[in-house]
């Protein structure tokens, strides 16, 4: 039995940090075919929005398909919130952050003087030496310093 809760309750805050258009009409598809939940505020960043939903398990699951879908990174920490009154169970709250570098599977980066085409994103990216073949597993951190 869920009990009604008010219009500003959340349990989670999804981050979406350097979203394109097709991450956020994902987002929409994604928040639309799943039920349970509701959004109970927008607030919009230079880079980004913040998502309150009402649910932490929604949250998570919406971050893993963006990420799924378009690479990028989450980062997930927990908030203790409060207790229960009726378990006595600590309450937290999450916050998911998913970002995005601008890159996606076929794209072709220097990286140390090298090209590389992108196989595959997720938390790392897959590479391929364009020339010699040779497959290079790196993380974000590294195309930030990257020269295209």
């Amino acid at each position: 039995m869920q009990l009604s809760k008010h219009s500003k309750y959340y349990e989670g805050i999804l981050q979406l940090r350097n979203p394109t258009k097709e991450i956020l009409a994902f987002l929409d598809t994604q928040i639309y075919r799943r039920q349970g939940f509701f959004v109970s505020k927008v607030e919009r960043f230079k880079n980004g929005f913040d998502f309150y939903v009402s649910s932490k398990k929604a949250v998570i699951q919406i971050a893993k398909a963006i990420e799924k879908k378009f690479g990028g990174e989450i980062k997930t920490s927990a908030e203790h919130y409060s207790r229960d009154r009726n378990t006595s169970r600590d309450v937290y709250r999450v916050t998911v952050m998913y970002r995005y570098y601008g890159v996606k599977k076929g794209d072709v980066v220097n990286i140390r003087g090298e090209d590389f085409k992108i196989i595959r994103t997720g938390r790392k990216l897959h590479d391929m030496n364009k020339v010699t073949g040779k497959k290079l597993i790196m993380g974000y951190a590294e195309l930030q310093n990257k020269t295209v």
